[in-house]
């Protein structure tokens, strides 16, 4: 039972922190929209598009129902390697993922704050590739979602 309580609260801890290093993004459009327009704008920026999940779809696949949800997969070797040569063990969170779901009747989009990213993995988050990848995700989140 101590055990049980303690895994609950350890849980609930990471899940926490992990929130805290979230970046969400609210989008006029909807999901489907709103990662084409993403696309668009990555691509248009000189990114590499590597792919697209539609959770949605894959749950249709299985018999099962979900609202909408997506997840582009994008990055820009340039910012990427030199990160990865400073700690290799970040390449678990690189390429870049922006999610795009359905929440509340509304469409958001998620993704996690590079500097947050960059400081689990010991780098300084003042690394001017760290804050390439912050700029950019403003950038084209807020290019994504606007009206």
């Amino acid at each position: 039972m101590i055990r049980s309580m303690i895994a609950a609260v350890a849980f609930v801890a990471s899940t926490a922190t992990a929130m805290a290093g979230m970046i969400t993004v609210d989008s006029a459009h909807d999901v489907k929209t709103t990662l084409d327009r993403l696309e668009a704008a990555a691509n248009k920026g000189g990114a590499t598009v590597f792919a697209r999940i539609d959770h949605q779809a894959n749950a249709k696949g299985i018999g099962m129902d979900m609202p909408a949800s997506q997840v582009l997969i994008f990055g820009n070797p340039k910012g990427g390697t030199p990160l990865m040569l400073a700690n290799p063990e970040i390449g678990l969170d690189l390429p870049l993922r922006v999610h795009a779901f359905e929440k509340d009747g509304k469409t958001v989009m998620m993704y996690h704050d590079p500097e947050a990213v960059a400081k689990a993995h010991g780098l300084d988050p003042a690394m001017k590739p760290v804050q390439g990848a912050a700029g950019a995700l403003k950038k084209l989140t807020a290019a994504a979602g606007a009206e």
